[in-house]
């Protein structure tokens, strides 16, 4: 039996972020799920670090949180 693959370090920074900017803008889960096309699951999934957003999934997350995408991306603002 295989064991379960630890998060990688960079998908959790990110998925931090994501979970972090979500509850600053007061959206749920679902409603973060529908605009990225994708279950409430994998929105758990992103944010635990399990997952990896690609660059159209980050786009869509900081179109609906209106974000720029250094937001997600970074701890550092880019100007």
């Amino acid at each position: 039996m295989l064991p379960f693959p630890g998060a990688d370090p960079d998908d959790a920074a990110v998925g931090r972020r994501l979970k972090h900017w979500r509850g600053q803008r007061g959206c749920d889960v679902d409603a973060l799920a529908d605009a990225l096309k994708l279950a409430p699951d994998a929105i758990r999934r992103l944010e635990a670090g399990h997952a990896h957003m690609d660059s159209i999934q980050i786009a869509a997350a900081t179109r609906h949180l209106h974000l720029p995408v250094w937001a997600l991306v970074s701890d550092t603002p880019a100007y």
